[in-house]
């Protein structure tokens, strides 16, 4: 009854309106969102043991990740995001199986600026989060490739933090924190050597001290690390550096080899933060990039790394990687697994060595998996029913809070059909969310009264700017259409159209993927689904044919602007 009077509700609003909302402009109404995973390995996989767990932990595109702990059981993490707003979501743990987002580290127009204008995959890069003893504060260190390298801070990660706290001396990208045993602190980083580089990828780990009382650098800015752990084979990329301090030796971890399939992770020692570092003999410390293409279920692109020590006293690894369909492909971006660390007999930390497999499957003594974690396959639905959006939804760029509502018309998600579009680099009426599986089936309800040929809204699959779905309805004359588009670099085509007898007030949309191909569906009345377009081409999304940094979102989208 609940859903049949929001129905009633839309359908009133809308004819007495004319389609206009609050906004003065025409607005869809969305209700009943809806996500299901259904991936092939967890159905083939089921979990045996209240220990056992899903890697990735954090599936789609979490990419970057890194972790801190306060010492005393907390452990908190932190993703890339990128042009999406808010940035920088925040992860909580108390045991590292069991993860719940908790807020977002960039939630306010003054921490991300400059966001107007750039590439999906511009904005901000690489966060690093730490946690420094001495007076009890979290830092968030990052890279806004519009404004330079910044940090913010707060003594609570799932609350408020700070304003920027602009680094213009500290260059490159990729910057992060070391609180040292002593009180003494340092930023280390991705930057140019010292030197003219030599090729293409040629880049050096710098590192700083930092005075915690005034938040600046001071002194040299000295080259750890000039091209990688095998400077005479010209190693590419060295980046994402950590640096940490056990057993009285010093240890710098960086990822090296670009983000594709030569993705690793390399580690250095030595007897102090400035220096000299000697690199363990048997790196990369992780890398999947020497096993066969063809093996079944592939890890592929795994680095960009970070250490955590338990209360227990064990250390394991948070990093990124791929699931590609049969190594070819996928949609999903770069996500955040998890692997027990090992140690060498020497004293070094690695995670993979030779042949060894990034596992899927694993098991932590003494901790209980919850019903609620963020692995496997899950489902989740959003009746739009709060007064804010979920913590997993996204806007492009800015809050977007003058294009949307969850107040005017209470249980729904109002979005006005805008001046912009989502192939321009500003801010669309695109509420997204991450896409966590090759196959997922989702659905929403739409109740829409276009005001003309030009409004239309639906679900927006979304790569970047060159490259979408869009399932959408809108009208021509009178008559209602459902169509499917495919929004490209230059022309737009349409690859299916259905008129939509009646003119209903609500229609369900949903998507079904199969991992390589995408089916589209409507349903004028609930639950009686026709086929709009089947077998639509997924590869068309992934990083393998648009590139970029990011994974496949999908949302409700308005609009009023022709792509």
């Amino acid at each position: 009854m609940k859903k049949l009077s929001k129905l009633f509700l839309a359908a009133i609003l809308f004819l007495s309106a004319g389609g206009a909302d609050v906004f003065g402009q025409s607005a869809a109404l969305f209700d009943l969102f809806s996500y299901k995973g259904m991936d092939d390995f967890y159905n083939e996989n089921p979990l045996s043991g209240a220990n056992s767990f899903y890697s990735p932990i954090l599936p789609g595109w979490y990419s970057d990740p890194s972790i801190c702990t306060n010492g005393e059981g907390d452990y908190y993490l932190v993703t890339s995001t990128f042009t999406f707003f808010p940035g920088v979501p925040v992860f909580h743990s108390r045991d590292l199986v069991n993860w719940k987002q908790v807020g977002n580290v960039l939630e306010r127009p003054s921490q991300l600026v400059n966001m107007i204008g750039q590439h999906v995959s511009g904005g901000i890069f690489a966060p690093a989060i730490s946690y420094n003893p001495h007076n009890k504060t979290y830092y968030m260190i990052t890279t806004n490739v519009g404004a330079g390298n910044f940090f913010v801070k707060t003594q609570d990660p799932a609350g408020d933090w700070s304003d920027p706290i602009r680094l213009p001396e500290v260059g490159g990208i990729d910057p992060s924190f070391f609180f040292d045993e002593d009180g003494k602190a340092y930023i280390v980083n991705n930057d140019e050597p010292d030197e003219k580089p030599e090729y293409s990828g040629h880049r050096a780990i710098r590192i700083q001290e930092f005075d915690v009382a005034t938040d600046k650098t001071f002194g040299p800015r000295k080259v750890l690390v000039n091209k990688g752990v095998r400077p005479e084979e010209k190693p590419i990329w060295i980046e994402g550096p950590h640096m940490y301090k056990i057993n009285g030796k010093y240890f710098l971890m960086s990822a090296e080899g670009g983000t594709g399939d030569w993705h690793s992770e390399v580690i250095l020692r030595g007897d102090s933060p400035m220096g000299k570092f000697t690199p363990w003999e048997k790196n990369p410390i992780l890398t999947q990039r020497s096993l066969k293409k063809d093996r079944p279920n592939p890890i592929t692109c795994a680095g960009h790394a970070d250490l955590v020590q338990t209360k227990e006293g064990e250390w394991w690894a948070v990093f990124l990687a791929c699931r590609p369909i049969d190594n070819k492909f996928e949609n999903l971006g770069r996500e955040t697994f998890i692997i027990p660390v090992k140690w060498s007999e020497d004293g070094f930390p690695y995670m993979t060595q030779g042949d060894d497999l990034v596992p899927m499957i694993l098991k932590r003594e003494g901790v209980k998996r919850e019903k609620t974690v963020t692995f496997g396959n899950f489902e989740v639905t959003d009746d739009f029913n709060a007064p804010t959006l979920g913590l997993e939804w996204m806007t492009l760029r800015t809050p977007g809070t003058d294009l949307y509502s969850l107040t005017d018309k209470k249980g729904f998600l109002s979005l006005k059909c805008a001046e912009v579009s989502s192939k321009e680099r500003k801010t669309p009426a695109f509420i997204a969310r991450r896409m966590q599986h090759h196959k997922f089936e989702c659905s929403t309800r739409v109740s829409f009264a276009p005001a003309d040929e030009k409004d239309a809204a639906g679900l927006l699959l979304f790569k970047d700017e060159s490259h979408q779905y869009f399932l959408s309805l809108s009208k021509t004359g009178n008559q209602m259409f459902v169509s499917l588009q495919q929004f490209g670099r230059a022309a737009d085509t349409e690859l299916a159209r259905k008129e939509i007898a009646g003119n209903p007030k609500a229609i369900d949309l949903k998507v079904i993927s199969k991992g390589t191909s995408y089916d589209f569906y409507y349903a004028v009345k609930q639950g009686k689904w026709e086929l709009l377009a089947k077998d639509i081409d997924a590869k068309y999304l992934s990083t393998a044919t648009a590139g970029g940094f990011t994974g496949s979102v999908i949302g409700p989208y308005a609009t009023r602007k022709s792509n």
